[in-house]
């Protein structure tokens, strides 16, 4: 059977987008054509039939200026004026004309024109964007110009696929191949396995083939090339589901297919690769036909098992399962990547991820009662992108929750973990590690920056983009129309409208200073390995998401996520309408919440003219040529509205104005709507139950990036956890280890450098992952997911196989305690941790911390000699930053999403202070001096450590101390800020009070 593969871009062919008319809509357009026609044609008409030719027919003489002048004069030189006014309207005309039909949206500005222009705008984007004669002009993501029948001849086509950056293949199917209905995927899931059935009672089998190179087979590719349609991977999936494999595993909804698995398809299945029995049972070897007889002799299995226990790492005893534990079940952990460790497959840091379609249950975090595995949301965990952006804001809201903590002004201690408290919320943090891709993210802003950076070294501005293709190696800007050859090292594509950058040719090191130029692009899904990013702010009108209510909001939360966080942006304003309010909590000075479209449209229509009116007063035709050259500080940032409120028909309509113009001036509009009739629509797409994102017209089908609510709610959780106030009941500080139970089998340092005391060295081979995995699983004692684990040894997709291994060798490498019990063990919710025989000094310090400031049990602090003691042994464990000298190894790439060096310092310092002013109330002022300077050398920039120096000198009651420590404290500051910034105001005042001579007497230094 051929297939009609959804055509990716390639030349900027017009496509029909759907008629949005209504009769006042007609009537406006009809009114704009009869404007046109008596403007453009019945004027001249007009003019030549009334007056003719109204310039002289001979040659101009002296004696003309002495003639008399009567009433046909006048009426001629009106007549010529006239001429001049009709000249300078059409002209306005017919460059409005010409940037609508090439899709620039960007008309070149007639000399003098300006009401002219204006008014020849207004009646040729009435016409354009209001008759059907506009539709067929408006740029379409998919560009493989298929031609189209008019409506309801039910057009059979069979397609050329062209993929960015790659050749034309063959034809999909020859002349006198079968054909396929170019049907909307909602339409295809109507040929069920069981009308297949009828059609051939023979058995049809696919064998899963190894990868080759980065690809990797998986349900949708399959259905894709033997059964014509993607969307049909569901009908392999229940012919197969539970059924025992040849390797003793089961095909389930969450996982990727393995090399050597079989799978029956649909009788009606097509191609070479496939078996067809019993006719073809002779080409078989006995054992292949041995293997195929008894997968067609399974059934139903009955459920789904449980992956086993690594080999080497023995559960641990069930315990009452804490409520503050992710709950057991999911599926998550049961996908199996089948990669080579060293290509990194598109989809994120987890391997082969994403490349399933996504089921309406495959991104639910699975109930606790479903198995005992710990599931992931595979909707976080195939969203690279997303996922790192996420990443990146959750670092900083725990950071700030943090100082925020220290100062006091946070109800919390500044040992917390900051970490979620429950099940779905942990679910989602996991899936975020594993599936972001921070070099992806990396490559798409240098590569950006770049291109602005050269487009402006040679005074051009940047061009109009549609859209972006992003793939492992590749990325590709789908532009407006041809704007000539790209700067180096970005090139041509196989298209005028393509720019190409291939990853080996960006340069190492930090971006360029530049702008971000696109910052309006965000993910809408994936389409073999490549991911589509829209650039919202280009779009010339509305893009339409239309679908079920909860699938909509799916894509649109996924979308302003996706803005709120992204890292190729700079500024922007996001705005939700009518959803998402708690969406806010994600980047709280970027997002904002209106609560109706109405509020919207008051808003919008002021800041429409008011760019409108900048934008002109500067000179430019267009937001982007004020992103580059010498006016880009005064750019405005771009607005991005996301509806999720239905609009009345008003409503709509004003809408439909808004965008019209809004290309331009940087805003752009994404709708989400319940029918095909949304006025002013460039692109609408449907969203399917199966979360298949088709653009009907063009041909364009994805695998969605959603965020449902469930996971919506989750990520939310994780940033409102750390900020908000804890009872005052509640138990503070992070975990804490048993300081009484003897000296631990192992111990780890990682204060400072990165030992380990009790166990013989490793493979030399194996040893940096080995020493890594320790690292993490010391610094999180609570527990870490086995699929976290592998993401951040293998950041560019290890697989399941690797990852294994690893945590087989790490658990015969960690051995067993004294009395026989292992090391390393499996939690009942799956996840794998460390026993209280290996302890380290990050445990260590902060259990002392916790016992000491934290606990109201008196019995943990001790009598105040204890406490003396306590807070010097936690000092004397700060020998310097965590894992410092080791952490450029290999394998440590996950400490970017680590908040430990932001609460070493501030944990030392508290230490610091609290022991400083026990010894100052016991007149040890020259400890008190001596426990301050040493906390500085973890924390040198925190001003309650300078002012408690200048306590503590001050209490040795020897007035050179107090100099010295001024002196220090002033250069000091002059080194970290510059000289001439001052000191912080309350530093100076304590100076002023205990030193009133200090700036005589100390001397910055430079």
């Amino acid at each position: 059977m051929a297939r009609t593969p959804p055509p990716l871009p390639g030349n900027r062919t017009p496509v029909p987008v759907r008629g949005r008319r209504g009769p006042r809509e007609v009537l406006l357009a009809l009114a704009a054509v009869l404007a046109l026609l008596c403007l453009v044609v019945g004027v001249p008409l007009a003019l030549a039939s009334l007056i003719g030719w109204p310039l002289p027919r001979t040659a101009p003489s002296l004696d003309m200026l002495t003639e008399e002048i009567d009433v046909n004069t006048f009426v001629r030189v009106l007549a010529v004026l006239v001429w001049v006014a009709w000249a300078q309207f059409t002209a306005c005309v017919l460059v409005e004309v010409r940037a609508a039909v090439s899709g620039v949206g960007i008309p070149r500005r007639v000399p003098g024109a300006g009401p002219s222009q204006l008014l020849a705008r207004q009646l040729v984007g009435a016409v354009l964007l209001l008759t059907s004669a506009a539709a067929s002009l408006a740029p379409g993501l998919s560009q493989l110009g298929p031609s189209f029948d008019r409506p309801g001849q039910g057009q059979l086509v069979a397609e050329a696929q062209l993929t960015p950056g790659g050749p034309l293949s063959p034809a999909a199917a020859s002349v006198d191949g079968p054909k396929v209905d170019r049907a909307a995927p909602s339409d295809l899931t109507t040929h069920t396995a069981d009308e297949a059935g009828a059609e051939r009672s023979d058995a049809v089998y696919y064998r899963i083939q190894p990868p080759e190179g980065r690809h990797h087979d998986t349900l949708w590719g399959i259905a894709e090339r033997h059964l014509g349609e993607g969307i049909r991977y569901k009908e392999i999936y229940q012919l197969n589901k539970d059924r025992l494999q040849p390797d003793g595993s089961r095909l389930t909804e969450s996982s990727l297919v393995r090399p050597g698995w079989i799978l029956q398809m649909p009788a009606d299945a097509q191609g070479g690769e496939l078996v067809e029995l019993p006719d073809e049972a002779a080409e078989l070897s006995a054992e292949e036909a041995a293997e195929y007889a008894a997968y067609g002799e399974t059934g139903d299995a009955g459920g789904e098992d449980r992956p086993a226990t690594p080999a080497g790492v023995p559960d641990r005893p069930a315990d009452p399962e804490p409520a503050d534990r992710p709950a057991a079940g999911g599926k998550g952990t049961e996908r199996v990547a089948v990669i080579d460790p060293a290509p990194e497959t598109e989809g994120g840091s987890d391997a082969g991820v994403g490349l399933d379609l996504p089921g309406a249950d495959a991104h639910a975090v699975a109930p606790a009662d479903q198995d005992g595995s710990v599931g992931l949301p595979e909707a976080l965990v195939t969203a690279p992108l997303l996922a790192a952006g996420l990443l990146m804001a959750l670092g900083r809201t725990r950071r700030n929750a943090l100082w925020q903590s220290a100062a006091g002004t946070l109800r919390r201690s500044v040992g917390d973990d900051l970490g979620p408290t429950t099940a779905p919320a942990v679910a989602a943090r996991d899936a975020l590690l594993v599936g972001a891709a921070p070099d992806q993210v990396a490559f798409l802003d240098g590569a950006l920056r770049l291109l602005s950076a050269g487009l402006a070294a040679e005074g051009r501005v940047l061009p109009a983009v549609y859209a972006a293709w992003l793939g492992q190696g590749e990325l590709h800007l789908q532009l407006a129309g041809p704007v000539g050859r790209p700067p180096a090292p970005w090139t041509q594509g196989q298209d005028p409208t393509y720019w190409t950058l291939d990853r080996a040719q960006l340069p190492a090191g930090a971006p360029p200073e530049a702008e971000a130029p696109y910052p309006g692009l965000v993910s809408l899904g994936m389409r073999d390995e490549l991911r589509l990013l829209l650039n919202l702010e280009a779009v010339p009108g509305v893009v339409a998401v239309r679908g079920a209510p909860a699938d909509r909001e799916a894509v649109l939360s996924s979308v302003a996520a996706e803005l709120a966080t992204s890292g190729w942006s700079d500024r922007m304003t996001v705005t939700l309408v009518g959803f998402g309010a708690e969406l806010a909590a994600l980047a709280p000075t970027r997002v904002r919440q209106l609560d109706d479209i109405a509020g919207l449209l008051e808003v919008m229509e002021t800041e429409t003219g008011l760019r409108r009116g900048a934008l002109r007063q500067l000179g430019h035709d267009a937001l982007l040529s004020g992103r580059t050259g010498p006016a880009r500080q005064q750019q405005w940032a771009p607005h991005l509205v996301i509806v999720g409120a239905l609009p009345s028909q008003d409503e709509a309509d004003r809408l439909a104005a808004l965008a019209a113009v809004s290309a331009p001036l940087g805003i752009g509009y994404l709708v989400g709507t319940e029918t095909a009739d949304q006025p002013g629509v460039a692109w609408e797409f449907e969203i399917s139950p199966e979360g298949v994102l088709s653009e009907r017209e063009m041909g364009l089908t994805l695998r969605a990036q959603l965020l449902p609510a469930a996971q919506r709610a989750a990520v939310v959780e994780l940033f409102t956890g750390p900020t908000d106030q804890r009872p005052a009941d509640a138990p503070a500080g992070g975990p804490t280890v048993d300081l009484g139970r003897g000296a631990p089998g192992v111990y780890v340092r990682l204060l400072g450098g990165f030992e380990i005391n009790g166990l013989a060295e490793p493979d030399p081979e194996r040893a940096g992952r080995l020493r890594a995995a320790l690292a993490l699983l010391s610094l999180h004692r609570e527990g870490v997911h086995p699929r976290v684990l592998g993401s951040a040894l293998w950041p560019r997709g290890g697989g399941d196989g690797p990852r294994d291994a690893l945590v087989a060798r790490l658990g015969q490498w960690l051995g067993t305690d004294q009395a026989g019990r292992p090391r390393l063990v499996t939690e009942a919710d799956g996840r794998l941790a460390l026993t209280a025989d290996v302890l380290s000094d990050w445990d260590v310090l902060r259990t002392l911390h916790h016992q000491v400031l934290v606990s109201e049990n008196p019995t943990e602090a001790g009598r105040p000699a204890d406490r003396m003691r306590k807070l010097t042994d936690a000092l004397a464990l700060a020998a310097g930053a965590p894992l410092a000298g080791a952490r450029d190894g290999d394998g440590f790439g996950w400490l970017a999403h680590e908040v430990v060096d932001t609460q070493y310092p501030l944990l030392v310092a508290e230490i610091a202070l609290t022991l400083a002013a026990e010894h100052r109330a016991a007149g040890e002022g020259e400890s008190a001096y001596a426990a301050v300077r040493s906390a500085l050398a973890a924390a040198p920039t925190d001003e309650r450590l300078w002012n408690e120096l200048l306590r503590s000198a001050h209490a040795t009651g020897r007035a050179e101390w107090l100099t010295g420590a001024a002196s220090w404290l002033a250069g000091h500051h002059g080194q970290l800020f510059g000289p001439a910034t001052p000191l912080p105001a309350q530093t100076e005042a304590l100076l002023d009070e205990l030193l009133p001579d200090w700036r005589q007497s100390t001397t910055p230094a430079g």
